[in-house]
């Protein structure tokens, strides 16, 4: 602490018999080498400056804000680390087991700091100024010398927290994140961080440099580790949501991480998670990490096809019966076998599955195997079942796919309508103004407040309605059931009218069926085929714009798993001579099935 403060207090530490002192907050002495707290409080000698006042409070405030705004030493990893907390404390409120933040996720982002040298080895790039706590101070030398390994607590420091703790305390704990920092006594004008400037500035081969996006690639490879009930289109969902941090994360900082310049650029997103950029980002981590092969993907896993699919049937307001066809389209296939499924970074190369992606595009498979959707059986297929249910409805009513078409795009359309009108409401600035250096400090709030006078004044003119609590979150963005009369649900309807007993098995009644590709592009092509909606049906088209948004991809990825599946469906139509396309503008080529 201050010394100016302390040097006339020379007594002896009652503990550890030094005299070296320093002061709490409220004011006390305590010692700086055992932390004992002593009784005892500085004496103000002029007590003529501040008459009518206690003097304890007037010496905790002063003291408060001469710390608060002066700021703690913090890295840029620590900054890192603590959003990687917060993710997974709210992983952990969403159900997922304490285990993912208590040994996965703790385990991963050990490994990561050692990879890159930041921490957990001999020479850290922190050589100067204080070294961080996950630093060679707190590893033995057999930590050196091995890959980490699990850690059973994952608990987290309080930067705010009152008083210091004692060396061995420090030693004892087994947490990897970090602790109190000690006080800078110079202030970078170009960051609040200590190496907010060099950390922007490093381009060092082969090592991949962290970023706000992928802590939701450690996050979700934790998830998988785990084999956790949620896919990555999940996880992305619910950061849209705001159930997990990520936009503006930063704000989450203690009071006393400082955060300007530099930092924000490194901190501060102005974007929604992409689905292809996390899904590559999660591979390139996993690489880098050296991790050994994942858990296995078994049937009775939820990232199994076979329970996606009843999964997404569900969604999307589908018969159960189509069940029984996607477990078959996923066994012909080969996409349901453990070797296919697990995720393996150290192979050769290394790549994981879309699980949900891949699922949904055995449903397209299965529909067009049903209903073709070519804007032409699937109607004639309604008009008998429609037919059929008038005659019987006592029956159990044969599923009419316009009728379906018509219930999901009346939902679909409304969804979309809210979702794109949330996102363009939203506020990008953050509560927590970020300045350029700390020079610009005081105009920033003082800016950043008149706009928020401002925005309540026209939010009370405009809309005088109270503001719709945040809903809490779900795997399912939609919910059919059979009491809800304003929509049909379709779980329960039969498949009859599009099937037929062939000897003692059922069969489709459609014979013909349409590749989505006819022709693979070359494997120095970032993309396997391409996608141009003029080109195919409008049935198609509606389908693959369903489930692209309820997985919040693009719909050329959907079109590209699908063709995949087809692919692997149908070996013998790709392996016979190809055949001059022709010029008509659909391309499609229909085969028997």
């Amino acid at each position: 602490m201050d010394l100016e403060e302390t040097k006339e207090f020379k007594e002896r530490c009652t503990q550890c018999a030094s005299v070296s002192w320093g002061l709490t907050d409220e004011g006390k002495y305590y010692c700086t080498s055992c932390h004992n707290v002593t009784e005892r409080s500085k004496e103000v000698i002029n007590t003529e400056a501040i008459p009518n006042t206690q003097l304890k409070s007037i010496n905790r405030g002063l003291k408060r804000k001469r710390k608060l705004e002066k700021g703690w030493d913090w890295y840029v990893c620590e900054g890192f680390q603590h959003i990687l907390y917060q993710q997974a404390e709210a992983l952990k409120t969403l159900g997922v087991s304490p285990e993912l933040k208590d040994e996965v996720l703790h385990n991963f982002w050990k490994r990561y700091l050692q990879k890159s040298k930041q921490a957990y080895c001999k020479n850290p790039v922190y050589t100067s100024r204080r070294k961080a706590t996950v630093s060679e101070d707190n590893l033995s030398q057999s930590d050196w010398e091995s890959e980490p390994q699990l850690l059973s607590d994952f608990s987290y420091p309080s930067l705010v927290e009152s008083g210091a703790e004692s060396q061995s305390d420090i030693h004892t704990q087994k947490s990897f994140l970090f602790s109190k920092a000690s006080q800078s006594e110079t202030i970078s004008l170009c960051s609040g961080s200590l190496d907010g400037v060099e950390y922007s500035l490093r381009k060092e081969k082969g090592i991949v440099k962290m970023t706000v996006p992928r802590t939701l690639a450690f996050c979700y490879l934790s998830l998988l580790w785990q084999r956790e009930t949620i896919t990555l289109s999940d996880l992305l969902r619910f950061v849209e949501e705001d159930h997990i941090p990520y936009l503006n994360a930063f704000q989450r900082f203690p009071e006393e991480m400082k955060l300007y310049g530099r930092d924000k650029g490194i901190f501060a997103i102005e974007s929604w998670p992409n689905y292809m950029d996390i899904y590559k980002k999660t591979i390139e981590i996993a690489t880098f990490l050296d991790l050994p092969r994942f858990p296995d993907i078994t049937e009775d896993c939820f990232l199994h096809p076979n329970i996606l699919c009843m999964k997404y049937l569900m969604e999307v307001n589908l018969p159960d019966e189509m069940h029984n066809l996607t477990c078959q389209v996923v066994k012909m296939t080969g996409i349901g076998e453990v070797d296919f499924l697990t995720f393996d970074p150290i192979a050769k190369m290394a790549k994981t599955v879309k699980y949900d992606v891949q699922a949904v595009a055995v449903i397209v498979v299965v529909l067009k195997l049903l209903f073709l959707l070519d804007d032409n059986l699937e109607w004639s297929l309604s008009n008998i079942a429609e037919k059929y249910n008038k005659k019987n409805k006592e029956d159990k009513p044969w599923f009419d796919f316009r009728k379906w078409y018509h219930v999901m795009k009346k939902s679909i359309d409304e969804k979309k309508q809210k979702w794109e009108e949330a996102r363009a409401k939203y506020f990008w600035k953050s509560e927590k103004p970020v300045y350029h250096s700390s020079i610009d400090r005081s105009v920033v709030y003082k800016r950043r407040e008149m706009v928020v006078n401002l925005q309540k004044q026209f939010s009370t003119l405009v809309d005088s309605a109270p503001a719709v609590e945040k809903k809490s979150p779900s795997s399912f963005q939609f919910n059919w059931t059979e009491e809800d009369t304003d929509r049909t649900c379709f779980h329960g309807h039969s498949l009859q009218g599009v099937l037929q007993k062939k000897g003692q098995s059922l069969t489709t009644k459609n014979a013909l069926y349409w590749l989505s590709t006819q022709k693979f592009c070359k494997s120095y092509c970032k993309h396997v085929t391409t996608y141009e909606e003029s080109n195919f049906s409008l049935s198609y088209q509606f389908i693959l714009n369903l489930f692209s948004f309820l997985l919040r991809i693009k719909t050329s990825f959907l079109h590209e798993e699908v063709s995949l599946i087809e692919k692997r469906l149908f070996k013998a139509k790709y392996k016979k001579k190809k055949v001059k396309p022709s010029r008509s503008r659909k391309v499609r080529k229909y085969c028997e099935k």
